[in-house]
């Protein structure tokens, strides 16, 4: 396991923290520090293709497809600075981290030319068509159905919690394509325009204001017959390897991340006496220690080269620092005390610290509950029986 980084990497690091701080001061000085994923989308946009003007967008990705061949600790890099220097998250990141890698190692010739060059140019925007109101965590309970006529796959049905689908262009979609199938059986991995008549996108307002999420309604909405990745019936195949890729490099930028709030929480507890609270300082020590142990372990699991075999450090990785940020949320909140609970703003807006509690509060829910992730551990990687299931 590589736990630092050569000369040359820093040299990297250095280039990638000038850039990004000058833009943040500079030209894009506007969109700094924007916690929320719909606050100023069209602007962040724009910041989509200044990422790619300049080879920043998907440094992972091949040269011929926009990308820097970056090393897997260049990407680490990237993704550490990129957090550091109070960049936004990206509203392309499904394109950039799930679709695009989708379709490089799963998708046609036809298909890269189609979509690579706009996703990492940043003006195509993805976004995921995965959960539905009855399945969520269990993804091969889909509903939502479509079939082959006259050249198209016709889709019916509805989505749940598609993250910025109203400002997205294409969607990706998991649907049942073989009548009668159950479980992973029968489902097939569909690449559909989100503007057209029979796709209906409705926001869902958050607990913290925000409105991210979506509920994306399917009336014999249409795409081409070639637009299916793998082929019919191999959705599940697809949606697994896509879900990989969500555990990759962004894992590294995402614990910068907390590291900034973590360091906001320390400060609100230095500046309003709170820190002189032994059991405060006791629950900081203890969030310091587990956010080393994150950079740790997802270290080890990014060195692992052996993909024969099941990763229970991956597995594990997701509960771990849910469970974290969820604690790091309730942290803060016993930090501000009352103050937390009355915001200034006319709208139903937050500072950082209590967005972080509102937010957190789904973390131990989204991409695979805190349950079926320990389904997944006891299965996968110690080998335990199943669990029964109505599909058996």
């Amino acid at each position: 396991m590589k736990l630092g980084f050569s000369k040359a990497e820093e040299d990297f690091r250095a280039e990638c923290a000038d850039w990004l701080n000058d833009q943040m001061a500079g030209e894009f000085s506007d969109i700094k520090g924007i916690m929320t994923l719909t606050e100023k989308a069209e602007r962040r946009k724009e910041w989509e293709q200044q990422l790619a003007a300049h080879k920043w967008s998907c440094i992972g990705w091949p040269e011929e497809w926009g990308g820097r061949d970056a090393s897997l600790a260049e990407q680490v890099i990237f993704a550490e600075e990129y957090a550091r220097a109070g960049v936004p998250g990206r509203v392309n990141h499904i394109g950039i981290e799930l679709a695009g890698p989708t379709i490089l190692t799963f998708g046609t010739d036809e298909q890269k030319k189609q979509f690579l060059p706009d996703i990492a140019a940043g003006k195509t925007i993805f976004c995921q068509g995965f959960s539905e109101p009855n399945a969520g965590s269990d993804l091969a309970s889909v509903r939502t159905k479509a079939h082959l006529e006259r050249g198209q796959w016709v889709v019916n049905g509805q989505k749940i919690w598609t993250s910025l689908a109203h400002i997205s262009d294409w969607i990706f979609v998991i649907a049942r394509t073989e009548e009668g199938t159950k479980g992973p059986k029968g489902l097939t991995f569909l690449m559909m325009p989100i503007d057209q008549p029979g796709i209906d996108i409705r926001g869902i307002k958050q607990i913290n204001g925000d409105a991210e999420f979506n509920e994306t309604f399917f009336t014999d909405a249409t795409c081409p017959e070639d637009s299916l990745i793998g082929a019919p019936g191999e959705g599940w195949k697809i949606a697994m390897g896509l879900l990989s890729f969500e555990r990759g490099v962004s894992t590294l930028g995402q614990q910068m991340g907390f590291r900034n709030e973590l360091d906001a929480i320390i400060a609100a507890a230095k500046a309003n006496g709170s820190a002189n609270d032994p059991l405060i300082r006791q629950r900081i020590a203890k969030a310091e220690t587990g956010l080393q142990l994150m950079r740790y372990g997802a270290l080890r699991m990014l060195s692992n080269t052996d993909h024969s075999k099941v990763d229970g450090a991956a597995l594990t990785y997701k509960i771990q620092w849910a469970s974290w940020r969820r604690s790091l949320g309730e942290l803060a909140m016993d930090v501000i005390g009352q103050a937390a609970e009355v915001t200034d703003n006319p709208e139903y807006e937050w500072s950082m610290l209590p967005n972080l509690f509102l937010y957190s509060r789904s973390d131990t829910i989204y991409g695979g509950t805190n349950q079926i992730q320990r389904n997944m551990i006891a299965e996968r990687a110690l080998g335990m029986p199943r669990e029964p299931r109505g599909d058996t």
